[in-house]
């Protein structure tokens, strides 16, 4: 994650955005297989928000 480009991570993060959303509605839906992957989703999306915010700051 540290190699990507600023773009790079935004582009992810917006993704991870996404599929985030559409777990969380196929889980009020019907229950998912492994509703832990919620909870890895997000964290992923905190772990690149994180390396964004260090790439932003040492500009």
């Amino acid at each position: 994650m540290n190699e990507m480009s600023v773009e790079d991570i935004k582009a992810q993060i917006a993704q991870e955005k996404d599929n985030y959303a559409k777990l969380k509605v196929s889980h009020k839906v019907s229950q998912l297989e492994s509703p832990l992957s919620i909870r890895a989703s997000r964290k992923t999306i905190a772990r690149l928000s994180t390396v964004l915010n260090q790439k932003l700051a040492q500009q």
